[in-house]
């Protein structure tokens, strides 16, 4: 005899006997069920929380989009889709927290530290350009705090940004290289330690000891694990590293980033969240940014396109200069050298980097070495015609290299 179900009288269901549920086991399976909606609400609503924390960090620079968007018709075109061009400029602002301790707030600030990252289309490679402070340049007309506005003059290039601010500065790089900038960020002293602090330090070695009061360095001679006011000191200090020069001084500041590229690289932070969230928390705490990169998201997209990138192929170098005739203080560019540079980042189109002979005077032999001249040349006679014209099909000449280095480079040995 069987039940409606089809089981024989006093037989169980296949793979054993089955038992109604009791109240306490049903009780028993909703607390469960409560406690797992309560676990993914409370991770939704940390992460949700994390998440609008990070991205209410950053700070937009509306100004300077006004102002950059004021000049749009002056503005070089994109020459070329996908790649990037960003500007990092580092501000020896007095202003904020943690800035007063480097000397008086007077309402002023320049940009210590001007450097021109470029992304390429295919992200294989990135390349930064150091812009020294001190070279000589025409700086437009520019918007200062005050609702004025200055006249064009022919000035060192730091004083844009103490004009400017950021706008300025970039309609002065826009129209002493021709190439557009996309994105900016602006990072002062208290911002730059935070970051280094975030990754656990940056190792450098020393030749010789340091002892740099104006920096608030002194070190001996060897390795050295940096960390905040230490790191900021060693790419800050001037007169007591080298030779004294501001070119030596961005070396340096090359060889830090390489160092801090290949570390953030080499322990997977870009992969590890829990390495990764600090990271970010004073990345996004540190940095003034134009509105296109303002946001976490912005910010996330940026680091995801180039995290890949192998570290040789993250290459730093200076652009071509050489002390400026009437002032030996001041810097001039070497040209044709540096506007080949330039072209070669306007189009983008490779180039590679050698490292300076350690043999040479930084501040005497500061020019790009005889295999570049002689690259530009042998492209312009593939590239021009018998009347001087540049021919649009020509065959490409060979792939320029510059005095510069790579984060792969960046061993402390």
């Amino acid at each position: 005899m069987t039940d409606r179900a089809g089981i024989p009288d006093g037989a169980g269901p296949a793979g054993g006997s089955w038992k109604p549920l009791t109240g306490r086991r049903r009780r028993m399976l909703r607390w469960i069920a409560l406690g797992a909606a309560l676990l993914v609400l409370t991770g939704a609503a940390v992460g949700w929380w994390l998440y609008a924390k990070l991205d209410g960090n950053i700070t937009a620079d509306a100004s300077a989009a006004a102002e950059l968007e004021r000049y749009e018709r002056e503005r070089p075109a994109h020459l070329t889709t996908g790649a990037q061009n960003i500007l990092l400029i580092g501000s020896d602002s007095r202003a904020g927290k943690g800035n007063t301790g480097y000397g008086q707030d007077r309402g002023t600030q320049r940009s210590d530290t001007t450097i021109l990252l470029h992304l390429p289309e295919d992200r294989k490679s990135a390349t930064a350009v150091s812009i020294p402070r001190d070279l000589m340049t025409n700086v437009p007309s520019c918007l200062k705090p005050d609702g004025t506005r200055t006249g064009e003059r022919f000035v060192q290039f730091n004083w844009a940004f103490e004009w400017g601010g950021a706008a300025c500065t970039i309609r002065t790089v826009e129209k002493l290289t021709g190439i557009r900038i996309d994105h900016h960020m602006v990072v002062d002293f208290g911002g730059f330690k935070r970051m280094v602090d975030a990754v656990g330090g940056v190792e450098v070695c020393l030749k010789e000891p340091v002892d740099d009061t104006e920096a608030r360095l002194r070190l001996a001679a060897g390795r050295h694990l940096l960390r905040g006011e230490q790191a900021l000191g060693f790419v800050r200090a001037r007169q007591s590293l080298g030779n004294g020069s501001d070119t030596q001084r961005m070396q340096r500041q090359q060889q830090f980033l390489g160092s801090l590229v290949k570390k953030v690289q080499g322990n997977g932070v870009l992969l590890n969240p829990t390495r990764l969230y600090p990271v970010l928390d004073a990345a996004t705490s540190s940095v003034t940014t134009d509105p296109g990169l303002a946001s976490l998201r912005g910010l996330y997209e940026l680091v995801r396109s180039v995290r890949d990138i192998p570290t040789e192929q993250v290459k730093f170098l200076t652009v071509p200069r050489r002390p400026y005739p009437s002032n030996p203080n001041r810097d001039e560019l070497v040209e044709p050298d540096a506007d080949r540079l330039f072209q070669q980042l306007r189009e983008d189109r490779p180039l590679t980097v050698t490292p300076p002979d350690p043999e040479s005077d930084a501040e005497s032999d500061d020019t790009q070495d005889l295999r570049e001249r002689a690259d530009a040349r042998a492209e312009d006679e593939n590239s021009a015609d018998a009347d001087g014209n540049i021919a649009t099909g020509a065959t490409p000449g060979p792939v320029p290299t510059f005095t510069g280095t790579t984060a792969g480079q960046a061993d402390c040995r």
